[in-house]
């Protein structure tokens, strides 16, 4: 067994400045007490509290005349409010990365933005940034963002700042800000996860991916130490959180090659050498043993055993070796090859030498399980080595999926592929992966758990920069691609044009009134669309999607004219009347007074979008583009039809009926005559009156 510890384990910056801040107090002579553990150790609590510093939870706790030592995750402004008011010394050991966050959103709440902060809401860390400004939001993952969102759309208009929590997962971290910078419009992220969290996780995450178990020495209150338990838990196979030597169980390790050992930023250094000093006990002890274990009679064959044989006999399912012992060996056909596509016949034949690997022996039945594939793997592993340290891209087939990614077999060797690194949007299955051929990088290999870890996105991000690059190179305005929709927005889509997104806004996508995108494209559909402006400098492409050879206007004055009757779709209510589509892209208003032959309140009254009407073309304006549209028209021309038609009727039935309506005519008639006089009479006289 070795022991490997990392080189950033144990107190941080922040933690030492803490406890050489209370020490000093302690040794000064200073009465002093702690408000809550100035760290997340309760071995460090201890020595301070031997050294004659107690600890309170309040500050109404505090004796009169003693000083108190703030905690290093900091606190909140009324606490700071209330130790001022009873006149205490304050000996601050705030980590200043912490009290930068709380300058941070103090000032953003003094201009009106609305904090965000990324964090366990439990944690004194975030109690305290909390405690800074009115009305925090605390966020623990990108789900509870989106949530937030969600729950009021018009959040994503308003004054934001968003933080983080100083210990906080660096990837969720990333994660969340993305999620942010896209949905939120007036925003601003501020990335306080401190630095030497983000070398501690990444020094640990290498480590785990390098041994066969990992200890995690810290306090269980310690979120960094949790954040380093749960990383190395993802990459390791045997993880153990420890808080001293006295929880350690070294024979648990035992068949162990590689032992990694880290601890969280609150540990104290003379823990962390009784757990490294206790596991290199334990070290001896097995070396002792294994000399024992030499002198053992060895099996001739064993699991592992490289062996060379001649093949007896194909099946269906397996192939028959001969390998010259009295135990017969056998290679099932999924233990041949990774090529699903690889034909039996072509890789053996009876009488043909094959060198295999030896996986199961079983001395019972007098059989050895042999596999081609898992030796082709051991050969090929070198090369896999050769090709993570040269950055040459590889080819693989996906084999399976798993939690958290796909397996894809690389010259005989198992690759897992995290789901991040596929190269798929987030949340998108991943099963069309399997059985395909794939092209990936080698980011980690761990020779001694046989796991190695691949990455196709990096590839497809190189191969898209250099598609990218081209794309710029000979871009110009009117210039057309087949595009692949990536995502789309309530304003738009983005559209992928060889390795560069361009946005297709909603009024460029048809000549017809649209709602959403989701009417008339998804992600993943293939479009073609075409430049309209570029801005090479800050990358941005808008591209349009309307054929600009149908202009709609000319094809509404080609098709109709004042007078008119069309048949038309209502797309909008307003208040005033109502717009309808006339041809995709022409809209014509039906005036309120338009739409019916009586008055009506509304528009809804009588119409609904979506709802295909008769109208009449009343008015065309050509300079402005506007069209009038009538129903009231067709309404009227329709009485003034049907009264014709009954006029006729009457006059047809008889002779004696034909003069009894010319009577009535010239009744009425003589009565509007009367009637036009009388009115003639009052006008002059009005007209008499004004001249007088």
């Amino acid at each position: 067994m070795k022991l490997e510890l990392a080189q950033s384990a144990g107190f941080c910056y922040g933690v030492r400045r803490a406890i050489d801040m209370a020490e000093a107090a302690a040794q000064g002579g200073i009465p002093c007490v702690m408000l809550g553990h100035i760290i997340h150790n309760e071995h460090a609590i201890q020595a301070l509290t031997a050294q004659g510093i107690a600890v309170v939870q309040t500050p109404d706790e505090i004796p009169p005349g003693y000083a108190v030592i703030l905690r290093s995750h900091g606190e909140g402004k009324a606490v700071h409010d209330a130790l001022s008011a009873q006149g205490l010394t304050v000996i601050d050991s705030t980590c200043p990365n912490v009290s930068h966050i709380h300058r941070l959103v103090q000032q953003a709440d003094a201009e009106g933005h609305r904090v965000l902060i990324f964090g366990e809401a439990a944690h004194p860390e975030v109690q305290a940034i909390a405690g800074w400004c009115r009305e925090p939001v605390i966020i623990s993952d990108v789900q509870a963002l989106a949530a937030w969102l969600d729950e009021v759309p018009e959040r994503r208009d308003s004054p934001l700042v968003f933080v983080s929590q100083t210990t906080a997962a660096q990837e969720m971290w990333n994660t969340c800000a993305e999620k942010a910078k896209k949905e939120c419009t007036n925003i601003k992220i501020f990335d306080t996860i401190c630095q030497a969290t983000c070398m501690r996780q990444t020094e640990a995450k290498q480590l785990a991916a390098r041994c066969d178990a990992m200890i995690i020495i810290g306090g269980r209150e310690s979120a960094n130490t949790k954040r380093l338990y749960e990383l190395c838990n993802a990459l390791c196979p045997h993880v153990m959180w420890v808080t001293g030597a006295e929880q350690l169980q070294p024979s648990a390790l035992r068949g162990k090659a590689m032992v990694g050992i880290t601890a969280g930023a609150s540990t104290p250094g003379w823990i962390i050498k009784e757990v490294y000093d206790k596991m290199s006990d334990e070290i001896m002890e097995i070396e002792e043993s294994f000399a024992e274990l030499l002198e053992k009679p060895i099996k001739t064959l064993n699991t592992g055993d490289k062996v060379v044989g001649v093949v007896t006999g194909i099946s269906p399912t397996e192939v028959y070796v001969d390998l010259g012992t009295k135990y017969a060996g056998y290679i099932p056909l999924a233990e041949l090859t990774d090529d699903p596509t690889a034909k039996v016949e072509d890789l053996v034949s009876v009488g043909s030498e094959i060198e295999t690997y030896v996986t199961r022996v079983n001395d019972q039945e007098g059989v050895i399980t042999l596999s081609k594939k898992r030796l082709d793997a051991v050969k090929n592993w070198d090369l896999v080595e050769q090709a993570q340290e040269d950055g040459t891209i590889m080819e693989g087939i996906v084999t399976e999926e798993n939690k958290g990614g796909v397996v894809a077999q690389v010259k005989g060797v198992r690759v897992f592929i995290p789901a991040s690194q596929t190269g798929l949007p987030r949340d998108t299955p991943m099963t069309p992966l399997i059985k395909k051929k794939v092209r990936l990088r080698i980011k980690e290999i761990n020779r001694a758990r046989r796991r190695v870890v691949g990455s196709i996105s990096d590839v497809t991000k190189e191969e898209r920069a250099v598609k990218a690059a081209e794309v710029w190179a000979n871009i110009e305005e009117g210039k057309h691609y087949e595009g692949v929709v990536k995502s789309m927005t309530s304003y738009g889509a983005f559209v992928d044009v060889g390795g560069v997104d361009g946005m297709v806004h909603i009024s460029e996508m048809s000549w017809s009134r649209i709602k959403t995108p989701a009417e008339i494209m998804k992600v993943g559909d293939v479009v073609d669309v075409y430049v309209i402006s570029f801005d090479p400098e800050k990358k941005k492409i808008s591209l349009g999607m309307k054929d600009r050879g149908e202009e709609p206007w000319k094809k509404f004055v080609a098709t109709y004219g004042i007078g008119d009757t069309a048949n038309v779709k209502v797309v909008k209510l307003m208040t005033f009347g109502a717009f309808a589509e006339i041809v995709p892209g022409v809209d014509g208003l039906i005036h309120i007074s338009q739409i019916a032959d009586h008055r009506i309140d509304k528009p809804g009254d009588v119409l609904a979008e979506g709802q295909m009407v008769d109208v009449k073309v009343t008015d065309i304006d050509f300079e402005h583009k506007k069209v009038s549209l009538s129903i009231r028209a067709l309404i009227e021309e329709s009485q003034r039809a049907n009264a014709d038609d009954e006029s006729d009727s009457i006059v047809a039935t008889s002779e004696a009926g034909a003069t009894e309506v010319a009577s009535a005519f010239s009744e009425a008639a003589e009565q509007e005559r009367a009637a036009e006089a009388a009115d003639m009479q009052e006008s002059e006289a009005e007209g008499a009156d004004t001249v007088e």
